[in-house]
């Protein structure tokens, strides 16, 4: 996790995983062919930006070369923050190849842009290495023909905070990155993970996801279902992001599952539940309720303590009908399920 921003200063970019692959293996390939480290090394992202990334680690031997970048995410709260991403560079039987070292996972399901039995490297970052290659064995007239093994120390357990395991990568982290910049608090990566979640589920042959808002709605919808982990999607707060992707990615069954606040923003035209970014009108909560204490209620949670389960169902057959709605015409069936702090479910609509 970075350090607190200071309200008064902008906040800081930083950089991918894959774009600091791309830099140590350039690095690395400079040793290699070229006899000796740099110092700094520049790469050109795919918007064309030219950032330079210090060496934090320099290895070789008889064959090959290994350097290394700490990544630096700005001022994004990205669990990859830090993390020391290694390139080690040797010569192939032919082409350019790539090897999943220590840290790095192994896909193991359909459905994600890389096939299984690949390393969790995306086609990006592939992309961004294989043009190093080609330009470097170019400039010193070598053959590009190169195995890069991608390592991150530490990675495997880094990887337990990620949706990596739900997605069926195994063993580590993925590379990840489509313009090689982080943008901090841009959500752009949580609602990439909702829709490679809904891929790997269709590809699996799912009939039925969940997406919820927090860990313990989770849980009480996978339990009422009986879900596998693979057909849960952590939706969190981006039921936008997880319901327009399923508009053109459509799945039998879709349950929606949540706190009686995030879901009634919900029923109420959010689709972005974050309480910072959308808020709960407690006076269309009341008349929903046919109760007008409900008006007064500080939260939904003390909403809920005076209407009792009647609000809780009011709210569910609302969301349900506002779900119906996004997902028209995909022949999705769909049910909400509302749940209380202790995770009890006390609101529900649909199948």
């Amino acid at each position: 996790m970075t350090d607190p921003v200071p309200p008064d200063r902008p906040l800081r970019r930083g950089w991918t995983t894959g774009a600091c692959a791309t830099a140590a293996t350039r690095a690395a390939l400079l040793r290699l062919w070229g006899g000796a480290f740099p110092e700094t090394v520049t790469i050109t992202l795919p918007r064309g930006e030219t950032p330079t990334f210090p060496l934090a680690h320099r290895a070789a031997g008889e064959g090959w070369a290994e350097a290394g970048i700490v990544k630096d995410a700005g001022d994004d709260p990205d669990v990859t923050h830090g993390a020391l991403i290694l390139a080690r560079v040797a010569p192939s039987l032919g082409g350019v190849t790539f090897h999943a070292g220590e840290g790095v996972g192994t896909v193991t399901r359909p459905g994600l842009p890389i096939p299984p039995g690949e390393p969790a490297i995306n086609p990006v970052p592939r992309a961004l290495m294989d043009e190093q290659v080609a330009s470097l064995a170019s400039d010193f007239g070598r053959a590009p023909d190169i195995a890069i093994t991608l390592s991150v120390p530490g990675g495997e357990e880094i990887a337990k905070k990620t949706w990596n395991p739900r997605l069926g990568i195994e063993g580590g982290l993925s590379i990840l990155g489509t313009t090689g910049i982080v943008r901090p608090f841009s959500c752009a990566a949580w609602i990439a993970s909702i829709h490679r979640g809904i891929d790997v589920a269709r590809a699996s042959g799912l009939p039925h996801v969940a997406g919820c808002t927090g860990s313990t709605s989770e849980s009480a919808v996978r339990a009422l279902h009986h879900l596998p982990e693979v057909a849960m999607i952590d939706m969190g707060d981006f039921a936008g992001g997880m319901l327009k992707y399923l508009r053109r990615h459509p799945v039998p069954r879709v349950t929606l599952g949540g706190g009686l606040g995030k879901i009634a923003k919900f029923a109420q035209g959010a689709i972005d539940l974050h309480s910072g970014r959308s808020q709960l009108d407690m006076a269309a909560l009341a008349a929903l309720a046919g109760d007008p204490r409900v008006a007064e209620a500080p939260t939904a949670l003390s909403a809920l303590t005076l209407a009792g389960p009647p609000l809780a169902e009011a709210v569910a057959r609302e969301a349900k009908t506002r779900l119906d709605a996004m997902l028209a015409g995909t022949g999705t069936l769909s049910d909400v399920v509302v749940i209380d702090r202790a995770g009890t479910i006390v609101g529900r609509a649909g199948p």
